[in-house]
């Protein structure tokens, strides 16, 4: 999970808002992916002297163009479909909270490393694409990243990410599933929200 989450910084800005759905998969990523490497380093000596913009980066430029909702659905599983409303909100506002804070720490790791674009590969269906990605590590093998997407309401979203062949709705699934046989969906809930409530402070 640690070498999942420190390669999260890769993972920059998909999906920018000035990007429109009629685009490919592809070039969604390619070029939103600059985009915000290229704001890293723009603002740069500002984040150093405000810590708290990477957040607002974060919110801003990804966030809004991942579908958190079918995400968390796909993390809870089985869990999803006995859990009420009410639960099923409060996990995904949790869980959107849980990965602003890993993007925005993970922001704070990237050193530069060089994005290759590999060829397209269709998804499943016409819904569905896989963008492949490797990223060049000094000394080291490439470290491969996919993103998976899917068209919602005409509207191409993140909904996983495969880091070195580590999918990340299935970490969590696994991880969460744990929790919640030992202690329950609720108990599970209040732990996120209290783990978030202590990093904004």
């Amino acid at each position: 999970m640690k070498r999942l989450i420190a390669m999260l910084v890769l993972l920059p800005g998909l999906l920018s808002v000035q990007v429109f759905a009629s685009q490919s998969p592809q070039s969604l990523v390619e070029e939103t992916s600059q985009l915000m490497l290229a704001k890293l380093k723009q603002e740069q000596e500002v984040i150093k002297a405000n810590p708290s913009r990477i957040y607002e980066l974060v919110n801003d430029i990804v966030i809004p163009h991942f579908d958190f909702e079918y995400m968390s659905q796909m993390v809870l599983a089985k869990y999803w479909r006995s859990a009420n409303d009410q639960q099923r909100q409060a996990f995904t506002d949790e869980f959107k909270q849980l990965l602003v804070r890993t993007y925005a720490t993970s922001l704070n790791e990237y050193t530069e490393q060089e994005v290759i674009y590999l060829p397209f590969r269709a998804g499943s269906d016409a819904s569905q694409a896989i963008v492949r990605t490797e990223i060049e590590q000094p000394g080291g093998f490439p470290v491969p990243i996919d993103y998976r997407l899917h068209k919602n309401s005409d509207e191409w979203k993140v909904f996983d990410v495969v880091i070195d062949a580590v999918s990340l709705v299935t970490n969590y699934r696994t991880s969460f599933a744990k929790e919640i046989r030992e202690a329950g969906l609720d108990t599970l809930i209040d732990t996120l929200a209290k783990r978030n409530q202590e990093a904004s402070e």
